[in-house]
């Protein structure tokens, strides 16, 4: 029996896909160059744990979460890779570190301070990379001209002290899908900052400063390894960036739906909640299960298409919690059963994003925990995950 014909909404995870765009962007880095794959947010709403074990398989040198929780998910399904949490974990909390083997990120001598204390009490060794706040303004040693003293002495004494490996230093860059001006201020602090560092006998084994669009954009900032994120799963950090001379990104995830009921409905018929949308013809709509509880936006309500044989049909009415009506006049096969595409293919998470005024990151990593994840390779499910039962 097919896996999908009890559900009602399901995510397609094609690991072939994700094979296909760790390799490509493999293949764009220079020898020797590490590469450090972003799997915080549940992996982007694709499910963590499978996607790094993934990873692990396919050769990254490195997996990268934004808290401990989520690097202690990896290390209870077996990833052994080095994992870095690119967050702020309380001292408090340094032993789970150290038992998961978990890399810190460092933003403030404070926090530093506290952290070697909690590694010296435990007999243990914390390693950490420091950040460096380039123009980000969010987390970091701040390096800002007239300060860079400043930065320099603070860092210096991070890396001095008890119970901590310093073993990398890194940037965010803020505007590398937009502005090069920018983007090429921030490394050149981030230069000036590793040379002036390194005339006080301070030195990293891993530096680095790329995340999706800076590999895609500036392969000068590559450095010793760079963060793919979201072009791992197949989209791209900005619109036009895959254009012609793209790298050829193939979509990772599918968000599917199944035809609960078709209905044929007079003209002049409102729909759905608040009356948004009245029916100017005699009209067949199909009802599909799923709706803002599965993380389809009530911001498509009336504008969004889905994929139905292959022909998009349009969201008719506001999207409600468990459900949505598309029209499906032209449509006439149209029947309880048939599979409808959400996401993952015709360009639809892009044209769902700009409807939401956001970016792709965000709607994979909104659909929702009860939206079970198909694992797939070589055409056929691998696993199956329901996070729900968690």
């Amino acid at each position: 029996m097919n896996e999908t014909i009890q559900m009602r909404t399901w995510a397609e995870v094609s690991l072939d896909n994700l094979a296909h765009n760790y390799r490509t962007l493999r293949a764009m880095l220079p020898q020797g160059c590490k590469f450090l794959g972003l799997v915080k947010a549940n992996a982007y709403g694709h499910g963590a744990g499978k996607i790094g074990r993934k990873l692990q398989e396919l050769g990254a040198d490195m997996l990268a979460v934004a808290c401990l929780d989520e690097a202690m998910e990896l290390r209870r399904v077996g990833v052994t890779l080095p994992i870095l949490c690119l967050g702020q974990t309380p001292a408090e909390l340094a032993h789970l570190l150290l038992e998961c083997q978990v890399t810190q990120t460092v933003s403030d001598l404070e926090t530093g301070r506290a952290l070697s204390a909690a590694a010296v009490a435990a007999g243990q060794t914390l390693k950490i990379h420091v950040k460096l706040d380039t123009g980000m303004t969010r987390l970091g040693f701040l390096w800002q001209e007239g300060q860079e003293q400043r930065c320099v002495d603070q860092i210096a004494q991070l890396c001095a002290l008890p119970g901590l490996e310093a073993e990398g230093m890194f940037t965010h860059f803020a505007d590398a899908d937009g502005s090069e001006e920018y983007t090429m201020l921030q490394f050149t602090r981030f230069l000036d900052a590793k040379k002036a560092l390194e005339e006080r006998g301070i030195s990293f084994k891993i530096c680095h400063c790329a995340a999706s669009a800076a590999v895609l954009n500036y392969p000068c900032t590559y450095l010793d390894m760079v963060r793919p994120g979201i072009v791992l799963y197949g989209y791209y950090p900005a619109a036009g960036m895959e254009g012609l001379d793209g790298p050829g990104l193939l979509p990772v995830l599918t968000l599917k739906s199944r035809v609960a009921a078709v209905r044929s409905v007079p003209a002049g018929t409102f729909v759905s909640y608040g009356r948004t949308a009245q029916l100017k013809r005699d009209t067949r709509l199909a009802v599909l299960p799923i709706g803002y509880g599965d993380g389809f936006s009530r911001q498509f309500s009336n504008h969004m298409e889905v994929l139905l044989h292959g022909q998009r049909c349009k969201v008719v009415g506001r999207v409600c919690m468990d459900m949505c009506m598309v029209d499906v006049t032209d449509l006439p096969q149209v029947q309880p059963g048939d599979v409808a595409v959400i996401y993952g293919q015709d360009g639809l998470l892009d044209q769902a994003a700009q409807l939401a005024g956001t970016i792709p990151y965000e709607l994979t990593c909104a659909v929702s925990k009860r939206v079970p994840r198909l694992y797939m390779e070589h055409g056929k499910v691998v696993e199956r995950s329901l996070r729900l039962l968690l």
